[in-house]
């Protein structure tokens, strides 16, 4: 049987690179708490440069809408907006604390529920999908959006 795999930290101040990560999201919170994305104002920002090329919604329209209402516990309307990102916060938040955790991974993975057999990232994105899809009503979820 495989070992697990386990990140080893070196000493010094290398060890707190995860910490340098932390201002991007930091920024992208305050931003969206600053600027409703819901509402009919036009951003300082302008529109979207993808959108005014094209005409059509590009690959990440719909986030920053996603990023509001999870902020606000709207999982449901997160969901609508971007269904795809709704499912990779929380492996990418997982993904960081266990690049953080370093050798101390074990813990991370005990916090989470995963690798003691229980399953809790696959069961938690089943809920998530089955919660979006119910509180749907049985709509195509995006349809009409």
């Amino acid at each position: 049987m495989a070992s697990p795999l386990s990140l080893e930290r070196p000493p010094g101040w290398v060890r707190f690179t995860p910490l340098w990560l932390l201002p991007l999201p930091a920024a992208w919170v305050a931003y969206v708490l600053s600027f409703n994305p819901t509402d009919r104002i036009p951003d300082p920002t302008g529109p979207c440069l993808w959108h005014r090329l094209f005409g059509i919604d590009g690959p990440t329209c719909g986030i920053t809408r996603m990023t509001w209402y999870l902020l606000h516990g709207d999982l449901l309307d997160a969901a609508r907006m971007h269904l795809a990102a709704f499912i990779a916060v929380p492996v990418g938040v997982y993904g960081y604390l266990w690049w953080a955790a370093g050798d101390r991974g074990e813990a991370v993975q005990a916090v989470v529920g995963v690798g003691d057999g229980t399953g809790g990232v696959s069961h938690g994105g089943a809920v998530a999908v089955a919660v979006v899809v119910v509180g749907h009503r049985g709509g195509a979820v995006g349809v009409g959006q």
